[in-house]
């Protein structure tokens, strides 16, 4: 018993010092619902927040320039889904602001740096290592065509069940393993595709409660969001983590072009 509070501690701990770039925009989105600065909108109050943050995480050693890089392709990838989405009507976000585009805050790239964030913040606290990763022309191509899938299925045939039945083929003999103290465990990728999209569910109703922004049921009043879209995240957070494994694949041929066995 006291073995498993131990590391209960331990894993809790690092996952709640990966968090804190969602935990900080999240307690942003809170605080800026109800205090405001004059002559400052709210939407761009949010974006000099998150810039400075960023700068913080940076500069304290909290991140790397390496992870920087990581979450920065992360904003521009998230920026151009929710110039799409918007323009679509899937989402919109009512509030005035200096800083927006196209009806889109540029504060919003921020919550899909916040997922690469945490991806890489947990990978390394936990030492996230994998084991059976597909070639990168499956992982790449799958990865492609659930993020074109985003954009296309608005006007062709919405592939997303058939895209995570491709999952599950590419993905079946993938392990992800973490060390906990001096522990090491595993559990299969799609298992924890599946628990990160969960929680990013969570949050994402907690951060339409403040206003983040809202969907067309939510424009007469706040409700949950639809369990939908679980699978959104789902597919998203796949993307998120292809991107990665691959960036920190690439990574470690370059510092040992000779080791062709390295795993992740």
């Amino acid at each position: 018993m006291i073995r498993f509070v131990r590391l209960l501690l331990h894993f809790g701990y690092q996952e709640a010092m990966s968090c804190l770039f969602p935990v900080f925009i999240f307690a942003s989105l809170a605080v800026s619902k109800y205090i405001t600065i004059p002559g400052l909108a709210r939407y761009d109050l949010l974006l000099v927040l998150c810039l400075l943050f960023q700068i913080f995480m940076v500069k304290s050693g909290l991140e790397t320039r390496d992870e920087l890089k990581v979450i920065t392709v992360f904003h521009l990838i998230g920026l151009a889904l929710e110039l799409f989405k918007v323009h679509m009507g899937s989402w919109s976000y009512p509030e005035d602001g200096l800083s927006k585009i196209f009806g889109v805050p540029l504060y919003s790239g921020f919550m899909y740096a916040s997922v690469a964030s945490y991806l890489c913040q947990a990978w390394r606290r936990l030492d996230v290592g994998l084991t059976g990763w597909p070639k990168p022309v499956f992982a790449v191509t799958l990865g492609s065509a659930i993020y074109l899938n985003f954009f296309t299925h608005h006007f062709l045939i919405d592939v997303r069940w058939v895209l995570m039945a491709a999952i599950f083929l590419v993905f079946w003999n993938t392990r992800v393993t973490f060390r906990v103290t001096h522990e090491r465990f595993f559990m299969p990728l799609p298992l924890a595709y599946f628990l990160i999209g969960f929680f990013i569910w969570i949050a994402e109703n907690i951060a339409t409660f403040f206003g983040a922004w809202y969907y067309p049921n939510q424009k007469s009043g706040w409700e949950l969001v639809h369990l939908s879209k679980i699978n959104s995240w789902f597919l998203l957070v796949i993307v998120s983590f292809i991107i990665v494994a691959e960036l920190k694949h690439v990574k470690a041929r370059k510092s040992n072009p000779f080791d062709h066995s390295k795993m992740l």
